[in-house]
């Protein structure tokens, strides 16, 4: 039975917290993850997770080292509407990536994604859920989800060429450089006709 109240030090808690996390959205998927086991995991009253991280959400964030909150974001970046989105995705996405620190954690789920079935679970449960299904229900266009996933492909295919494998030219180009080229086809995928 988990023990009620507060472990001895905070960091402690939290660290555990996390450590059960991460264990229980590797065995069981972001969706199969409870806060609960995780409590139980860690040998904490389920509050303390609330405490700590507010939701299931804020949990998995933390756990797997995101630089950013895509829930606390992607509000802010599709407020202004769907025009102009295309452009606000890529430089919030370069700005975050080339001024991120230690991006080792998150790269390395990404990496996981290509070569382990469980790692490609979890990842796609929680873009599909918190990044995707965001976007799509901002588009009033036919075929929202699938526009959703289009811009999403965008958005890895840039991850990977130029932080992860580091394709050059692609991965030393400027920032501007990069939106140019990337946003308006992410504006396409959101705005415009898919097929001619």
């Amino acid at each position: 039975m988990a023990r009620t109240g507060r472990r001895p030090g905070e960091s402690d808690t939290r660290a555990a917290i996390l450590t059960a996390g991460r264990q229980a959205f590797a065995q069981h998927g972001y969706d199969g993850a409870s806060i609960r086991s995780i409590a139980g995991a860690a040998g904490v009253d389920p509050a303390l997770v609330h405490h700590y991280f507010n939701t299931k959400h804020g949990l998995f964030v933390a756990a797997m080292e995101f630089p950013v909150d895509p829930g606390e974001v992607l509000p802010v970046l599709l407020a202004p509407g769907i025009d102009g989105l295309g452009e606000r995705l890529v430089r919030f996405f370069l700005s975050v990536w080339d001024s991120a620190g230690d991006r080792t954690p998150f790269f390395a789920l990404i990496r996981g994604a290509v070569s382990h079935d469980e790692s490609a679970a979890l990842l796609r449960e929680f873009i599909t859920r918190e990044v995707l299904g965001r976007v799509a229900a901002a588009v009033d266009q036919p075929d929202p989800e699938l526009r959703a996933t289009l811009v999403g492909s965008q958005m890895v295919g840039l991850a990977m060429a130029r932080y992860i494998v580091r394709i050059e030219p692609l991965a030393s180009a400027d920032a501007e450089t990069v939106v140019a080229a990337i946003a308006p086809t992410i504006q396409r995928y959101l705005a415009e006709p898919l097929t001619s």
